[in-house]
């Protein structure tokens, strides 16, 4: 079967899904003709990505999160503005993707959470199966517990759900744990790479962190002025910072780079991040307690941060604060093992759901 992606081009988490799947329907046999990505002025497309998709991509424009000028918090209604003066540009948005499709003939379209692809799936109504994976659709199961109060944010959440979804064949729901599955929501193990499920853990003396937005290196280096003895390993998208920045002997910031990330991420021993959902799975495939530290504004995140705590993943703060996480290292009780079991199981299940013939 022939498969085509679409997929939102904020943060590394859906690239690195899409890798996963890619890998998983090319060990059986299937193709993967062509990756869309949403552009964001804000993103380039990480090397490890391009490099490791096998085919070929191509960038359409596509709404996302305008953030404040410290790169730090979303603004949900600058965000929504700007998505709003440029119609036009989405439109011809719609016109590439809808002239991409036509020349691949895809047997099924796999969105990854971008606006651009449900809309398109709605206006244009393509042959192929449409089928939406995400974190964020979990959201609509009924065990699913979000943050308290924010009912504008939740239903900001809602639509944005639906909006990625529209006339959707399936929405699989990447989750931490496993949940029956409700109505049209397919609940599923979340996509992690080989490269992270074969990766051998070490443990050594050093942090990892990792920033959605570089805006958070103020934070990391004030904790490290008044704790210079705690190493650290720090990943960013910052496009005018070198591949590899080394502040001092224990401070170093890293370029987005893979098998870079995996390799630290293996061996640290313990892990900040911006409550993205990938990058806490593989933390928690690896065994490495996690702090999760949601963008401001991001409810998204607010949502992830919560479940992951629930799932035994680490702690989550509303602050930037290294302090923490080295407060709750000797409190973590590793979950691993019981988290492997259910991700294990992700390539029979996929499998299962994407490669049946079913009528769009």
């Amino acid at each position: 079967m022939r498969f085509f992606f679409i997929i939102q081009g904020e943060g590394r988490g859906h690239m690195t899904q899409a890798l996963a799947l890619a890998t998983m329907l090319r060990a059986e046999g299937h193709e993967v003709s062509r990756v869309v990505i949403g552009r964001s002025a804000r993103r380039v497309i990480p090397d490890f990505f391009s490099a490791g998709i096998q085919c070929r991509i191509d960038q359409v424009s596509s709404p996302n999160f305008v953030t404040d000028k410290r790169s730090k918090s979303v603004h949900v209604w600058r965000s929504i503005w700007h998505a709003t003066v440029r119609l036009r540009t989405y439109y011809r948005s719609l016109q590439q993707l809808h002239g991409m499709v036509k020349a691949d003939e895809p047997d099924v379209i796999i969105n990854f959470y971008d606006f651009i692809g449900g809309i398109f799936n709605k206006l244009k109504s393509p042959r192929a199966r449409f089928i939406c994976i995400a974190h964020q659709y979990l959201a609509a199961h009924p065990a699913f517990e979000f943050p308290k109060g924010r009912l504008l944010d939740k239903r900001s959440l809602e639509i944005s759900n639906w909006i990625t979804a529209l006339g959707a064949d399936a929405r699989l729901a990447l989750s931490f744990k496993e949940y029956p599955d409700h109505g049209m929501i397919q609940v599923v193990p979340p996509l992690l790479r080989r490269e992270v499920r074969e990766r051998a853990v070490r443990q050594e003396d050093y942090l990892l962190v990792y920033m959605l937005n570089h805006g958070y290196a103020e934070d990391v280096n004030r904790f490290h002025e008044k704790n210079p003895d705690i190493k650290l390993h720090c990943f960013w998208d910052k496009q005018d910072a070198p591949k590899e920045w080394r502040v001092d002997d224990t401070l170093t910031y890293h370029q987005l780079d893979g098998e870079k990330f995996m390799h630290f991420m293996a061996g640290c021993k313990g892990y900040l991040t911006t409550a993205g959902f990938e990058s806490v799975c593989e933390a928690m495939y690896l065994g490495k307690p996690v702090m999760m530290m949601p963008v401001h504004g991001h409810y998204e995140q607010a949502c992830n941060a919560l479940d992951a705590v629930q799932s035994g993943a680490g702690v989550a703060s509303d602050t930037f604060d290294l302090n923490i996480l080295v407060a709750y290292l000797p409190k973590h009780r590793d979950v691993a093992e019981s988290f492997r079991g259910w991700c294990d199981r992700a390539e029979g299940i996929f499998l299962s759901n994407l490669t049946s013939h079913g009528d769009h």
